[in-house]
């Protein structure tokens, strides 16, 4: 079995929480979140990737959006992404997806972290300093039934 990876995004920026009037789900991309989203495209052009994931959120699809019409692709919605949402679960949805494939899965600020400490858990190379801002991209490769190792990619742009 060869190497997969997981490329873990945090969405990109969406303006902020405490201004938007409507439900949270919906906050839409700032601009320059639009450039981030953007940049992205260029940011993994040169890696392979199967499919693009994303947590419901209209800032998460959003911001794989352009990576997914790039690669000609749909971008999947799964709950396992939401804001919120069991770690642990999603750590071990994101194992059996790289068993099979890899991926681009989009994801929220307090998933990413929690994610990298469920990894390393599970025997990843995490790097000691971590650090998620918006846009930005942590990519998990998958050799030999395991986690592998664990990198940082700065927010493109």
């Amino acid at each position: 079995m060869g190497v997969s990876s997981v490329y873990l995004v945090r969405h990109a920026d969406a303006g902020s929480r405490q201004t938007w009037r409507g439900p949270d789900d919906r906050r839409p991309l700032s601009d320059d979140g639009w450039r981030q989203a953007r940049a992205l495209v260029d940011l993994l052009a040169p890696d392979r990737f199967d499919r693009v994931v994303s947590s419901p959120s209209l800032r998460c699809v959003q911001t794989v959006d352009p990576l997914a019409e790039a690669r000609r692709v749909a971008v999947e919605e799964d709950s396992r992404l939401l804001e919120g949402h069991d770690p642990r679960d999603t750590a071990s949805w994101l194992l059996a997806e790289a068993l099979l494939r890899s991926l681009v899965a989009c994801t929220h600020g307090d998933l990413v972290p929690a994610v990298l400490t469920a990894l390393e858990a599970a025997g990843a190379s995490v790097p000691v300093e971590r650090r998620w801002p918006k846009a930005s991209t942590w990519v998990l490769e998958f050799e030999g039934g395991r986690w592998a190792s664990v990198r940082y990619l700065p927010p493109p742009g």
